[in-house]
């Protein structure tokens, strides 16, 4: 059984992952449209507002986004996904196991710099539990599948992190380890962290007051 969880479960887990974004990209563009731009003439004499270009651009465009309301959480947020992502990628010991697995790896954190980012990730995802425990607005629309995200997110790093400090046994939270990492991987696209899907399909193709890009779809 430990040889499958961390064999072929692996490639099982990473083929279903993989094949279920690029249906969620098939099920975003089945959605949505393309949209043609109306063609409109300025009244002559009515000067255009042109935002300012460079580092002033920047900050405008930063000025009127969701930066503004709530800087905080945007902070805390953006550190809890880079991490998400970063640590296990660039984690040494993954490498080396893809190394072994495919004769190539990528860049590798040392383990003190992924310890320590995985404690802030870890502390990121204690602040997002107060906010669902403890602020009334959150708490108002949180339900135990809010709790069971969070804790699918958070899980593979708790072990990793449990694991490489051998506070229990060792090959026990390694098992829990790969399987939180194969669960996260299967569950991605089809919950609620298909987000890291549409986040950029939205932002970047669709109009709308949070865009980042021009946008040609209409949703």
């Amino acid at each position: 059984m430990y040889d499958f969880i961390r064999g072929p479960m692996v490639w099982i887990s990473i083929a279903i992952f993989f094949g279920g974004i690029l249906w969620q990209v098939f099920r975003f563009l089945t959605l949505s449209q393309a949209i043609e731009e109306p063609k409109l003439k300025r009244p002559a004499g009515l000067v255009a507002e042109v935002p300012p270009a460079g580092v002033g651009g920047f900050l405008h465009a930063l000025k009127l986004s969701i930066f503004k309301t709530s800087p905080g959480m945007i902070i805390v947020t953006s550190v809890f996904h880079l991490c998400l992502v970063m640590v296990p990628l660039f984690l040494l010991g993954h490498n080396i196991l893809i190394e072994r697995a495919i004769g190539f790896s990528l860049f590798s954190f040392s383990e003190r710099t992924s310890d320590v980012l995985t404690v802030i990730f870890l502390f990121c995802g204690l602040f997002f539990l107060y906010r669902r425990l403890f602020l009334p607005r959150v708490r108002i629309i949180t339900s135990g599948y809010d709790f069971l995200m969070l804790l699918l997110a958070t899980a593979p790093f708790i072990t990793g992190l449990l694991a490489y400090h051998q506070l229990f046994d060792y090959k026990t939270l390694m098992v829990l380890h790969i399987l939180a990492g194969e669960a996260m991987l299967i569950c991605a696209p089809f919950t609620k962290f298909v987000h890291m899907v549409y986040f950029f399909a939205v932002r970047f193709s669709v109009k709308g007051e949070w865009a980042l890009g021009s946008g040609n779809r209409n949703w």
